[in-house]
């Protein structure tokens, strides 16, 4: 038994993937925007995680613009059978790096394409679309308008599966009704709690949660209680968080990402830790503080 064995597997869709996967957004460049410094380096990451049993990797054609894809490919390709990767689109770059809406049939189409060449696939696992209402978080809108263009692209078989990322409980009600929508990808740690009631309503219909930033993303984690708990474990406050998220809920698939070979196996190795009732409720107490 390698060691992310131990997180447990889950289904996603069609496909059992296990639940400590690899978010490849750190890839690129600063801000992510433009090429990494050491491009081997990005790739002997995911050669990394690939060896150490991931077999879910979350990546989107509009990181970098179009590197992280590159960058997958030539560091993975031709693919394991078992690696499911999963990309995101409604969203390009400004060429000052922005994050603009990219949501129109023409644009949505077209990301699948490029996502599709540049990855080096005849067919994408899992697309999310991610909606723009606001670029800072799930704000109201229709999403009708574009899962249509999704469910057009599933049927010409370029599309596997459809997920929803950045969305509210309404969005995905309204996404249910036009297609299956296989995964949820949200903003979700141990601070960051607005998901709770949804990630259980998703895991009784079997719905994959994925929350991004389960690390807290631009901003660390912090809190003297993690800390005082990743010290009496042996472990350190990140891997702590990741295994309170693995206990949280059995349909939570991470996908911390990273730049650093000696972070990805820091990372997998949250796999190993079991936390007690006792210090999972310590753990709950944290978002509460942070309200």
């Amino acid at each position: 038994m390698t060691t992310i064995d131990k997180a447990g597997t889950y289904a996603l869709a069609d496909r059992t993937v296990r639940r400590l996967g690899y978010g490849a957004m750190q890839l690129a460049g600063p801000g992510v925007f433009g090429p990494p410094k050491d491009p081997e380096a990005a790739r002997a990451v995911l050669r990394e995680a690939v060896a150490a049993g991931v077999n879910h990797i979350d990546t989107s054609d509009f990181y970098g613009p179009h590197i992280t894809n590159q960058i997958i490919r030539e560091a993975l390709h031709p693919y394991p059978d078992d690696l499911v990767i999963v990309t995101k689109i409604s969203a390009r770059r400004g060429a000052d790096g922005s994050w603009l809406p990219a949501m129109s049939p023409e644009e949505l189409t077209q990301a699948v394409h490029d996502n599709l060449r540049n990855l080096g696939l005849d067919v994408l696992d899992v697309v999310n679309f991610r909606s723009m209402f606001d670029v800072h978080g799930p704000a109201e809108g229709s999403i009708e308008p574009q899962l249509t263009v999704f469910a057009d692209l599933q049927r010409k078989g370029l599309v596997r599966h459809i997920g929803l990322s950045n969305v509210t409980p309404a969005q995905i009600a309204e996404g249910r009704k036009i297609c299956d929508i296989v995964c949820v990808q949200n903003h979700y740690n141990l601070a960051h709690r607005h998901d709770d009631a949804l990630i259980d309503d998703l895991a009784r219909d079997g719905i994959a949660y994925v929350p991004f930033f389960p690390l807290g993303g631009f901003t660390p984690l912090q809190s003297s209680t993690l800390s005082n708990v990743a010290a009496s474990l042996r472990a350190t406050p990140m891997q702590v968080a990741l295994a309170w998220l693995l206990k949280r809920a059995p349909n939570i698939l991470l996908i911390p990402g990273t730049s650093s070979v000696a972070h990805l196996r820091e990372n997998l190795a949250a796999a190993e830790l079991d936390l007690s009732a006792q210090v999972m409720s310590e753990l709950d107490g944290i978002a509460a503080r942070a309200a």
